[in-house]
């Protein structure tokens, strides 16, 4: 039978079939192909043009990019010791032929010379701005190294690819290994039928006899947040504060070879070494080559004002944490597995609703429901279900068509945690939009990676529908504004289509952008269908949930600003050549200390899982979240000015604008003039501070 990643092509992976041994022989094979490609066009006679130079390049990229791009994403949802394995062995071969084809000066002349030459006038404006990135990311790759040099660059470009990999690989492993088991019933007080049922699941899958939790977040924030026995939350919030270091052993995570302490300087001297080989002070000097922000010192004084402004806020959100604390519970110092329990007391006392009675108005079909019905009249789109090939039971798959009918994308959901699928949420690109040799398109398609509570069987083996939070809801808004990103694009240039080309401190505007939706009465009322009733969730409590948005704001943005600050300065300003492992957490503690008014607890190791940063892809780029955040609250202004005098936020000719001028034009352009052909000005931070409740509507400001 043929391999089925060489079946590929630029038809559809068949995911169920691939195996871990087909890994191997395929990109093996796809590799060669590909150094014969670049043999022939680095012996090209001919004047390069876009056709015998760009383009071959592209497609064999795109060739080999697809295939490795299917493993890449297997690993991430459906790992497997023989999957990781397979992956493992061909991440150098993959990245020497990375480092093969960025370092070759050959192919770099040839593409300066056709930005030189007359038919750089005849190219489209995407083409031209696909060049141009091109020529960039030669000089970044190590183009115009010395010879001596390369081979050390090759080998750096390697050791990354392999620490970064062995980083994710146990956080996973510390996050699947742990359960903790409960066998006594009063010790579950506080947690809603549909946590507890799930935690028997758990405990009857690994045949225990009880109930289990697990570090996956369904299973371990609902424990944070409404489990009064003080005891289980500090057993939990100790395990997972500990993942993947030195403590994991001693609070239950299994093995020492899973502590990523060392990793993490290593990843840091490679990025540093990477940097100064490359004629740069740092790495975060090196990272905003490409992006919006200008210099170091900018995004230094963007987060560290930021801090600043809701500094006072957090304050007094600590006060009133402290206060009602000591009143309600009797806790004289609130330890860290204290902080989400207590914060939920408060908030139902404060606003009279709980998370809990919020999470039933919300089952995941009627949410995609809803959100399905916001994108198709904003963007005048049409989203139906299609059956593609998949790699688990529970994923779903989509087609999205445009006014004209015609299939412009697809898209997969796979919603639900399990065993060896990574945590968190993302979306990933499984295939560009490209105009093909033939003249038809290659219609774009996307990964959207969740992780909610799966569906749970009753006693009578009746499925009871998911039910998400109202956070889950924005998450899911969230991604779904990068797959929007992604699959509307209108620009037929692979290497600026879609999200292509983006900007990374830019590529979140989107969706974030989504997330305001979820703010608005007349969206709740489409996403919204009681479990039990039906109903759709009451405007009595939405106005619940709108006073309480901004509840504690002040210390969910200190820690952003924390986040943010400690990737920053760990690739501006720490020197992982004169400093050892222990110094990575002490800068940590030294940034919270200084800008946080919560302590960062004595046994956290909150950075030894810091995936964002250390291999998902945000080093020296965490920031971007707050950064485009200013970006996506200004463009949900466009919607909310013309609310009054149409009706509705949910308004197609806005709607419409948006999509032509963000959504369809991808990386073609800079954000900044995206930004501007939408809003007709440069974004202000207005519409942002005034959403956080940092400012008040009367109010403007300034950064």
């Amino acid at each position: 039978m043929q391999n089925p990643l060489l079946a590929i092509g630029r038809g559809v992976p068949a995911y169920d079939q691939i195996l871990p041994e087909h890994i191997q022989p395929a990109i093996g094979e796809l590799l060669s192909k590909a150094y014969d490609v670049l043999k022939t066009i680095e012996h090209l006679e001919a004047k390069p043009t876009w056709t015998n130079l760009i383009s071959p390049m592209e497609d064999i990229n795109e060739e080999l990019g697809r295939a490795w791009g299917v493993v890449n994403h297997l690993t991430s949802v459906l790992d497997s010791p023989e999957l990781r394995t397979a992956h493992a062995k061909m991440i150098p071969e993959v990245t020497a032929f990375s480092s093969y084809f960025s370092q070759n000066l050959t192919i770099f002349e040839k593409v300066k010379s056709l930005k030189n030459s007359s038919e750089w006038q005849t190219l489209s404006a995407a083409q031209q701005k696909s060049i141009n990135n091109t020529i960039r990311d030669f000089q970044l790759g190590g183009a115009e190294l010395t010879d001596d040099i390369k081979p050390i660059f090759a080998k750096n470009s390697e050791d990354q690819a392999n620490t970064s990999k062995d980083f994710s690989d146990h956080v996973l492993d510390a996050t699947d290994q742990f359960i903790h088991l409960v066998t006594n019933p009063d010790e579950l007080a506080g947690l809603p039928d549909d946590v507890l049922a799930a935690a028997k699941e758990l405990a009857t899958e690994k045949e225990l006899t009880g109930w289990a939790f697990s570090l996956k977040f369904p299973s371990y924030f609902p424990v944070q947040q409404l489990a009064k026995n003080r005891a289980l939350r500090q057993t939990l919030y100790q395990a997972y504060v500990t993942r993947a270091s030195e403590l994991g052993v001693t609070f239950g995570q299994g093995k020492a070879e899973w502590d990523n302490t060392q990793l993490m300087l290593e990843i840091l001297r490679l990025r540093q070494q990477e940097a100064n080989l490359l004629g740069y002070p740092n790495y975060a000097a090196l990272s905003i080559v490409p992006k919006m922000a200008e210099h170091v010192d900018q995004v230094s004084n963007f987060l560290n004002e930021f801090a600043k402004r809701a500094h006072p806020k957090a304050l007094l959100d600590l006060q009133e944490l402290e206060q009602f604390a000591q009143a309600t519970f009797g806790i004289e110092q609130l330890e860290p597995w204290d902080i989400s329990y207590v914060s939920e007391a408060l908030k139902e006392q404060k606003y009279l609703f709980s998370e809990n009675e919020v999470k039933q108005y919300f089952p995941i079909d009627q949410v995609l429901n809803g959100l399905f019905n916001v994108i198709e009249t904003v963007l005048q789109v049409r989203i139906e279900p299609i059956e593609l090939p998949k790699w688990h039971a529970d994923v779903k798959s989509f087609q999205v068509r445009n006014e004209r009918q015609e299939i412009v994308a697809y898209f997969y959901l796979d919603a639900y945690a399990r065993t060896g699928k990574r945590g968190g949420a993302w979306m990933d690109d499984a295939r560009g939009r490209q105009l093909l040799p033939n003249g038809t398109v290659q219609t774009p398609i996307a990964y959207l990676v969740c992780n909610f509570p799966a569906p749970l069987k009753s006693t009578d083996g009746m499925v009871k529908p998911a039910t998400i939070s109202h956070d889950d809801v924005i998450t899911l808004f969230h991604e779904f504004g990068h797959g929007l990103h992604h699959m509307l694009t209108q620009v037929d240039t692979l290497g600026v289509s879609g999200i292509n080309g983006v900007e990374w401190d830019a590529v979140e505007l989107p969706s974030q952008f989504m997330e305001n939706f979820c703010w608005d009465f007349e969206v709740i009322t489409k996403l919204s269908k009681h479990v039990q009733t039906g109903e759709t969730l009451p405007k009595e409590l939405f106005e619940k949930m709108l006073a309480a948005k901004n509840f504690q704001n002040g210390l969910f943005t200190l820690r952003q600003m924390v986040l943010a600050l400690f990737d920053w300065e760990l690739h501006a300003s720490f020197d992982p050549n004169t400093h050892n492992a222990t110094d990575i957490l002490a800068l940590s503690k030294n940034i919270n200390e200084q800008i946080h008014v919560l302590p960062q607890a004595e046994i956290s190791r909150w950075p030894n899982t810091f995936s964002h940063i250390f291999c998902g892809g945000y080093a020296a780029g965490y920031y971007s979240y707050k950064w485009a955040e200013v970006l996506s609250a200004d463009a949900f202004a466009a919607f909310e000015e013309q609310e009054a005098s149409y009706g509705s936020v949910l308004n197609p000719e806005v709607g419409i604008r948006y999509r032509h001028e963000i959504l369809e034009v991808g990386g073609s352009r800079s954000a900044t003039e995206s930004f501007s052909a939408f809003r007709g000005r440069a974004p202000t931070i207005d519409a942002l501070l005034r959403h956080g409740g940092l400012i008040s509507e009367s109010e403007g400001s300034s950064l």
